[in-house]
This record gives structure tokens, sequence and C-alpha cells, in this order.
């Protein structure tokens, strides 16, 4: 029998620890997936306030046109807040709804009609009428509430519209 070399063995080596960087790839998708999930959160949360706006909104055109203790004037005054107010809540963030006064408020009603109704109709009474003491007898009310409406319902088109403005 042969003479048995010696081998060298070596003592156990362990592995190198493993390093923080770079993280696995679940790491990744969770990093990639949180600020998506965030954004959809805060767009779908917007989108709800909007309708919802719009949806009270519809409701108190009609109380308001169908109130008889309001005379036609305050009813105007007040169809002009409301008009207002469902602006301010719906507009997108760099748009200066608040401040708009006189032809720029009723161009930027105008904006989602196919038709110049505020502008070139029954709504350019909203400029003048809510300071005046009695309503001009030529103001159709009726068609002025149908107007609005038409506005609230085109209003959940506002992301198109303002695609369209910085276009």
């Amino acid at each position: 029998m042969p003479p048995i070399e010696e081998l060298p063995i070596r003592d156990i080596h362990l592995p190198e620890t493993i390093g923080w960087f770079p993280p696995a790839i679940g790491w990744w998708i969770l990093a990639c997936l949180i600020p998506v999930c965030v954004y959809l959160l805060m767009f779908i949360i917007k989108r709800l306030r909007q309708k919802t706006a719009v949806k009270l909104a519809s409701k108190l055109i009609k109380q308001l046109e169908q109130d008889d203790k309001l005379s036609d004037t305050q009813k105007v005054r007040e169809l002009s807040s409301l008009l207002r107010r469902v602006a301010v809540s719906t507009a997108q963030e760099n748009d200066d709804v608040a401040g708009l006064t006189g032809r720029a408020w009723l161009d930027y009603l105008d904006q989602p009609l196919k038709e110049a109704g505020f502008k070139h109709g029954v709504g350019r009474c909203l400029i003048e009428a809510p300071y005046q003491q009695t309503l001009s007898p030529d103001i159709n009310l009726h068609a002025l509430f149908q107007l609005a409406q038409s506005w609230l319902n085109a209003q959940p088109s506002t992301l198109k519209r303002h695609k369209k403005l910085h276009d």
C-alpha cells in the first residue's frame, strides 16, 4: 500500500455576508408600487370630490329654481355664488378661478360648453344682475338655470378642459 499523502485540509469558510445593496427584486417592486398607489389614491379622491361637488350643486340649482321665497334677483345672486363655488372646487391646481371677474369669468364658464351661452347668451346677466336691485324683465330665468345645469353636466370633463387650455 502506497503511503497516504496528507491532503491540505482547511477550516470551514463561511460565505461573505449579504450586503444591503443591491436590494432584492421585491424591494424594487415595492419602491415602484408605493408612489403609483399614492398617486392613484389621490386621483380617485380628487375625482370623487369633484363629482360630489357637481352632484350637490345640481340639486341646489333645482332647489334654487323652485324656491318661491326668493326674488328673481336673489336667485341670480345665489346661482352666481353657487357656480363660483363649484368652479373653485373643481378647478385644477394652477387655474386662478377665484379671481376671475367680468368677461374672463364668462369665458371660463363657456369653456366646457359647445356654445358661448354665458358670454353671448342669457348668462351675461351673471356679471351685472347680482349687483342690481331688480332684475331686468328680459332675462329668462329658466334658460339661465338650464345653462347653469348644462355647465354642471360638462364638469366631469375638467381634465380634458385642463389639457385643452395648456396645449
